[in-house]
């Protein structure tokens, strides 16, 4: 699913700017979005055509909705498409600002993400675990204790707790078996910090 975000904004702006416009945004996103998919699926922002937007616009419209529908545990996982250096600077700021992390991604001509980079910070232990993760494709907690806690006792609830805090991020997909839950990367090319 994409969303252009001039749409989004109400107006066809280059600049979008402010809390009152993010949160306008927000709303927009919110009522496009009410139709839940049956699975994971990325959800692009596609600022393709924005020039500009501001940190209090951002805040206000794409982490605000990117926090709501995570929390709701939402099978859409927003990610910002096709931002110039800018916009990814501004949403680079805040991030590190509130110690958060968000994807991008540039999508090519035929709409397939590409160059994926991971903004922001992880602590040590979710950056592990984000890592492998990207590495192995598609896991859960305990897989991820059997093979990967040499030389630390690292019990299952600790991965499942790594693991669904970054599927709350929206960094990972989140897919439910039953009463188990698999985790699996967002993009098939390797992920990139920033």
């Amino acid at each position: 699913m994409l969303i252009a975000m001039v749409s989004a904004s109400g107006r066809k702006m280059h600049f979008l700017a402010g809390a009152p416009a993010g949160r306008q945004a927000f709303g927009a996103l919110l009522a496009q979005t009410v139709q839940e998919p049956l699975s994971p699926e990325h959800l692009y922002l596609d600022f393709s055509d924005v020039e500009i937007a501001t940190a209090s616009y951002l805040r206000e419209s794409v982490l605000h909705f990117r926090d709501v529908v995570r929390r709701q545990r939402s099978n859409l996982y927003p990610i910002v498409a096709n931002a110039n250096e800018q916009i990814v600077e501004e949403l680079t700021l805040l991030i590190q600002i509130n110690r958060d992390a968000l994807m991008t991604c540039t999508l090519d001509q035929q709409g397939r993400p590409i160059r994926p980079i991971l903004l922001g910070d992880l602590d040590p232990k979710q950056k592990l675990t984000f890592e492998l993760v990207n590495k192995i494709g598609d896991t859960d907690a305990s897989e991820l204790m059997a093979d990967h806690s040499e030389g630390e006792s690292v019990k299952q609830t600790a991965w499942n707790n790594r693991l669904s805090t970054l599927a709350e991020l929206g960094l990972v997909f989140e897919l439910s078996q039953g009463r188990t839950k698999r985790y699996k990367r967002l993009f098939e090319e390797g992920v990139y910090g920033n």
